[in-house]
């Protein structure tokens, strides 16, 4: 595989026409050229976690990649296709958990309100914590997260996650504002 360098409005205009979180930019090109996106060496998805620097020290090493792909993530037909705060949400959160589960853990450990408990690896925990906390499971992790909270305190967690996992602020505040 070759690397190449584009500037920000030719990689904007690829990732505009991503189909699938995970996509590469060889299989996007293939099909906007119109050349057998089959032929593809590449595979067709990229495994999250050859992109992530792990947890050094017990916080999280920043990752261009990983930003890469939460910027891919917001510019997905996928994501933008989510009509309510609840779904871009968890897709965020599972993003980030399959980022680095262990930063994502560790982050969520800190996430949590006076009472309630907001992040947990069973569902009887979080019922636990209060009457209302309509547990659902994070998909493709094996956390779950309470969802009866504003869209508000959703913004909160997921700021409060990615700080952590040390983004940068720029792109924390944009992910946040797209909730």
């Amino acid at each position: 595989m070759k690397t190449i360098e584009v500037d920000e409005e030719l990689y904007r205009y690829i990732a505009s026409h991503t189909q699938h979180i995970g996509e590469n930019a060889s299989v996007i090109l293939r099909r906007l050229l119109g050349f057998d996106v089959s032929q593809s060496h590449i595979p067709l998805s990229v495994t999250v976690s050859n992109i992530t620097t792990g947890v050094k020290k017990d916080k999280a090493v920043f990752s261009h990649d990983a930003a890469r792909v939460i910027h891919d993530l917001l510019l997905s037909n996928n994501y933008a296709t989510k009509s309510k705060a609840i779904d871009r949400f968890m897709l965020i959160l599972s993003t980030l958990y399959n980022l680095n589960k262990q930063a994502f853990v560790a982050a969520t450990e800190s996430t949590h309100g006076r009472t309630r408990i907001y992040f947990a690896n069973d569902k009887q925990t979080l019922l636990a914590s209060g009457k209302q906390t309509k547990p659902r499971l994070i998909p493709d992790t094996s956390f779950w997260v309470i969802t009866n909270t504003n869209t508000n305190r959703k913004r909160n967690m997921i700021e409060q996650i990615m700080q952590d996992m040390k983004f940068p602020v720029e792109l924390v505040d944009k992910v946040c504002g797209t909730i």
